[in-house]
């Protein structure tokens, strides 16, 4: 069970940096994000 949700989670952590990877500089401000902090935005998001 707990390598199943590890799995999960670090899809979730994988795809999360992914998109927000994809977005543009300006879009990244828009949601108050800069791209620096896309990492810890995806840690939180797990």
């Amino acid at each position: 069970m707990n390598l199943i949700r590890n799995y999960r989670n670090w899809r979730v952590y994988r795809d999360t940096v992914t998109e927000l990877g994809r977005l543009s500089n300006r879009q990244l401000h828009d949601l108050g994000i800069v791209r620096d902090e896309i990492k810890m935005v995806a840690r939180k998001a797990v």
